[in-house]
């Protein structure tokens, strides 16, 4: 767990001195939020406001997550690199967006359909990808299985199919990424509140791999009597960094 400690001392650093950083360069160039004319005119005093902030918490994250792998001496997991391409995507979906708003100096960035066009892609290589690279113990990074505490037999997208349980998985994970984009998006907009909210939400997410990982039993090694106490998943510590 030495690496997760110090995935989060450096993320943490690199967020508190980088955000600043990044306010003083934007400032100096001009690259600030506009705001729609048929809005409140209580809002017209935030034109201005710096925007793309996400560029520090993307490159903070990152460079954390590539800082602890090496301080463990490890090469970084599939489910990392998946999750690292939904996070960077996501991003640059965003980024693209803010660009465009500063370059045309509107306060409408990508279109609504160009927006899903941007999220669709991201995705939906995510959700291809997920379900392929199992390990040694046929554990792919994501499962096509429901859960509710674990995967229920019954509930399983695999059930009806393999190329069933592909389409629906794939349906399922652009919904789900759709919505958690646009919602953080939208709570962001309310003054900036989405960092506050993501923190509870990827602190339990945190805290559910590190259990997880605990949990884990190596198969070879357990006895069948208490195997379906043991909850197997996919680089829970990977995902936890």
């Amino acid at each position: 767990m030495i690496s997760l400690g110090v995935s989060l001392v450096v993320a943490l650093v690199l967020s508190l001195f980088g955000t600043p950083l990044l306010i003083r360069v934007l400032r100096r160039n001009q690259y600030g939020q506009f705001i729609r004319q048929d809005g409140p005119t209580s809002h017209m005093t935030k034109r201005g406001t710096p925007t793309m902030g996400g560029l520090v918490i993307i490159f903070s994250s990152v460079i954390a997550w590539l800082v602890a792998h090496l301080v463990a001496w490890r090469a970084p997991s599939v489910s990392g690199w998946l999750l690292m391409l939904l996070f960077v995507g996501l991003g640059l979906v965003g980024f693209l967006d803010d660009f465009i708003k500063i370059s045309r100096q509107r306060s409408l960035g990508l279109t609504p359909t160009a927006k899903f066009i941007g999220q669709f892609a991201v995705a939906g290589a995510f959700a291809v990808l997920a379900l392929l690279f199992p390990n040694k113990y046929g554990y792919t990074p994501a499962s096509p299985g429901i859960s509710i505490i674990r995967d229920v037999s019954w509930l399983s997208f695999a059930a009806f199919g393999t190329v069933v349980a592909f389409v629906l998985f794939f349906l399922w994970v652009n919904f789900l990424v759709a919505a958690w984009s646009n919602g953080v998006n939208l709570t962001d907009g309310l003054d900036g509140l989405a960092t506050g909210a993501c923190l509870f939400a990827f602190g339990a997410y945190t805290g559910i791999c590190v259990w997880e990982y605990y949990q884990q039993c190596p198969k070879p090694l357990v006895d069948k009597a208490v195997e379906a106490a043991c909850y197997n998943v996919r680089d829970p510590h990977a995902l936890a960094i």
